[in-house]
């Protein structure tokens, strides 16, 4: 990489988007807040949004709804108030370290996709470019960390952490032997920031929302995908309580084929079944199609959508 490449690495773009947006859907008003944090620069305080999109020389911005809901037939979506990511602020930034990217807020709500259906346990998913490549449940949270890292240490390497506990010393310590760009837990226990801040370009970001994102496993949301001709695809996430939840939810595999019953030999057993559920839930924050390994409560393997072998 030239130093030019990573001079545009280190920008903080200017943005032209507006401090406020508004979606009129049906006649029901959406009010979105764009999102920036003031950023400390060698020619004084600054006020910035995004330090830009998918990469250097594109502008993005963060916007959170502040007024308005949404209805759509029998279904309410999410309403104002209930931010987690787009309502992190400079107190939830607890270290800078760069000034953050579309990226870097994306793998945290994607990471939380996942986390919301583990709140029974300590549970870590490490994020790379918005799909995880390492998710663990554990007796404790160092324990989840460690065997969601090396689920693929590899990939890991500058990854994004989300924490669904308050991360205590022990597992500050781990992370903090590691290159990870951001780190995301509800709350950081007494040693914890002073640990990690030893990485001083890693993101320490508390969403204290995050202790309360099971909360979220029925709620759903409305994507706006807007296509290159100006149009729109308006795709409504789908209700997550029409997933398998529970062990029970999942039955044994039959089928005929001509004139022939076809049947596993023997049905999983408990702990096989865990797993079962385990990866199925991770599954739903990982892009289309995908398949999954998981042992012991960590995800073995992490294959995402990729096209098909073409025809020649």
């Amino acid at each position: 990489m030239t130093n030019d490449m990573r001079k545009q690495y280190k920008t903080v773009m200017e943005d032209h988007f507006p401090s406020e947006m508004k979606i009129s859907f049906g006649g029901q008003e959406l009010v979105y807040r764009k999102r920036t944090w003031k950023l400390e620069t060698r020619e004084g305080v600054v006020e910035k949004g995004l330090r830009y999109g998918e990469n250097p020389g594109q502008e993005a911005a963060l916007f959170e709804l502040v007024q308005g809901s949404l209805t759509l037939g029998d279904c309410e979506f999410i309403r104002p108030g209930n931010s987690i990511v787009s309502r992190i602020d400079e107190q939830g930034l607890v270290q800078f370290g760069k000034h953050p990217g579309k990226t870097n807020l994306t793998d945290i709500d994607n990471a939380l996709s996942i986390l919301k259906f583990f709140p029974e346990t300590p549970c870590c998913a490490i994020m790379k470019h918005n799909n995880p490549c390492g998710v663990a449940r554990a007796d404790s949270l160092a324990n989840a960390y460690e065997r969601a890292y090396f689920a693929d240490r590899i990939a890991a390497f500058g990854g994004c952490v989300v924490l669904n506990r308050p991360c205590d010393l022990a597992t500050a310590h781990l992370i903090a032997e590691q290159y990870a760009e951001v780190v995301a837990a509800p709350e950081y226990e007494e040693g914890a920031v002073e640990r990690l801040a030893k990485r001083k370009n890693l993101r320490i970001v508390k969403a204290s929302r995050i202790a309360e994102v099971h909360k979220y496993a029925d709620m759903r949301f409305v994507e706006f995908k807007s296509l290159m001709d100006g149009g729109m695809i308006v795709p409504a996430e789908p209700p997550s309580a029409e997933c398998q939840r529970l062990p029970e939810d999942f039955l044994p595999a039959r089928c005929e084929y001509k004139g022939r019953n076809y049947e596993c030999e023997r049905e999983p057993g408990e702990r096989e079944l865990d797993d079962l559920l385990f990866g199925w839930l991770v599954e739903q924050g990982v892009s289309s199609n995908s398949v999954l390994f998981v042992r012991d409560g960590v995800t073995v393997s992490i294959g995402t959508g990729e096209p098909g072998p073409g025809l020649a």
